[in-house]
């Protein structure tokens, strides 16, 4: 099939753009975004604000498979409740964080698609031709990625590779999970050769300047569509010099050297079913990248859908898959293993939030400097509900120690707590996808 030809003055508001049409110059194609003048094609698809003087970071955490509701969810509202069985293993952390209940991502369905939506909140996941939206840590990562060496980082747990992950960019593409805790390791503390610096940074500069091999081009198309077209062409071009820009400072990055830790490379796990192992070698890692500032947007995806028959360090053996249980059909047997994996997760958490207060940051705690949140996109994997979900929320200098509690039958936005995320981290934002404002009852220390 030959290629499309060049875009040029030619084309008119009046005449349809295709959407397979590019700016092309000095070997490099771009392609467009969809504009309303290729919507007859179909037969009828910013700035960066400094970041705070402070670093906030975040630590975004999802469960595919839940945990269970009665076993998570207080019983009383407000300050002074009653901690349920799951939160009692959280109990020295208790007056840190809050639990919400009666909180969804509107229209957010399907069941088990519905978790590449933790982040992002986009409607129907399981609809035919659905296209994802940018996610929580990477619209962070946009504005104030730059500041640290990594922008982001996208981590995962026995994930199912090209089909799950939190983390997705402005234009709906998935960023693939990176599940190894030695290779997230090295990467963030392993100096490479200078041979292998100098390969790093051509690879960086061969990918700079799209837009001024296609300048003349780009010129010529702003010039022949319709205002519409043209605010979203130049937002186009603004993100793409973001992009460069954002290049431009990893290969300085590239330059400087690495944080030292005294830690030695962590020791993969060799089977799925050491799971607990994996998610806790990967909150070291969040940890140690935070410790180190070397990133403030981490995602962490727990695929318990695609984890087997896990190993547990209990007085409970396991004996089903973790997907298999999660299905139990009111059954004693297996309710009781859910339950011991359940509070194995409450425990790691638990570990989690004393590491990051045992590290002190210009005089504070890096747990009062990161906030985590800890939740899934299913309210009950037994019959996929995807209302109700079990959130917590801990750390961030927040006033917690409280149970919000929200209309069960008709849910809260979720996505209200990003938007007071995103302005706990410097970002000016007041809006996130489906929320309507900012967390109602959350408020800073």
């Amino acid at each position: 099939m030959s290629p499309p030809p060049p875009l040029s003055a030619s084309f008119t508001p009046q005449r349809a753009l295709s959407r397979r049409q590019f700016l092309r110059g000095a070997g490099i194609v771009l392609s467009l975004p969809l504009l309303d003048s290729m919507l007859p094609a179909f037969a009828q698809a910013a700035g960066n604000p400094a970041g705070p003087a402070k670093p906030r970071r975040m630590l975004a955490v999802c469960n595919n498979l839940g945990l269970l509701p009665d076993q998570f969810f207080p019983k009383q509202a407000g300050r002074g409740y009653a901690l349920s069985p799951y939160l009692n293993h959280l109990r020295g952390h208790r007056d840190d964080f809050t639990v919400f209940s009666g909180v969804w991502h509107p229209d957010v369905d399907g069941g088990h698609p519905a978790d590449i939506c933790f982040l992002t909140a986009a409607p129907h996941p399981g609809s035919g031709g659905f296209r994802n939206s940018i996610s929580l840590d990477q619209y962070i990562a946009e504005r104030i990625g730059h500041e640290t060496r990594f922008p982001s980082l996208t981590l995962g747990v026995n994930v199912q590779q090209g089909q799950r992950s939190l983390s997705w960019t402005a234009s709906g593409v998935m960023i693939p999970c990176e599940e190894k805790a030695s290779d997230v390791f090295k990467r963030l503390f392993v100096q490479g050769t200078p041979a292998e610096v100098d390969a790093q940074v051509r690879k960086l500069a061969q990918g700079q300047s799209i837009l001024d091999a296609v300048g003349s081009q780009a010129r010529d198309l702003q010039r022949s569509v319709g205002a519409r077209d043209r605010d979203r062409l130049d937002q186009y071009f603004t993100s793409v010099r973001e992009l460069e820009r954002r290049m431009e400072m990893s290969k300085e990055w590239e330059r400087r050297p690495k944080p030292k830790v005294n830690v030695p490379v962590p020791l993969d796990p060799a089977s799925p079913k050491e799971y607990m192992e994996k998610v806790k070698l990967m909150y070291d890692m969040a940890r140690l990248a935070f410790e180190t500032d070397s990133t403030r947007s981490i995602s962490l995806l727990l695929d318990s859908v695609n984890s087997p028959t896990i190993d547990l360090d209990h007085e409970i053996k396991i004996t089903d898959g973790y997907h298999n249980l999660s299905h139990h059909g009111k059954s004693e047997a297996k309710l009781a293993q859910l339950k011991a994996i359940d509070e194995w997760h409450m425990k790691l958490l638990n570990d989690l939030f004393a590491d990051l207060k045992a590290v002190n940051e210009d005089g504070e705690s890096l747990f009062d400097r990161t906030m985590v949140l800890y939740g899934s996109n299913l309210g009950n994997a037994n019959t996929h509900v995807t209302t109700n979900l079990p959130t917590l929320f801990a750390g961030g200098g927040f006033r917690h120690g409280q149970h919000l509690a929200f209309d069960r039958t008709h849910n809260y936005p979720l996505p209200n707590l990003f938007v007071s995320m995103l302005q706990r981290m410097g970002i000016e934002s007041d809006k996130f996808a489906s929320s309507t404002g900012t967390m109602r009852g959350l408020d800073l220390a």
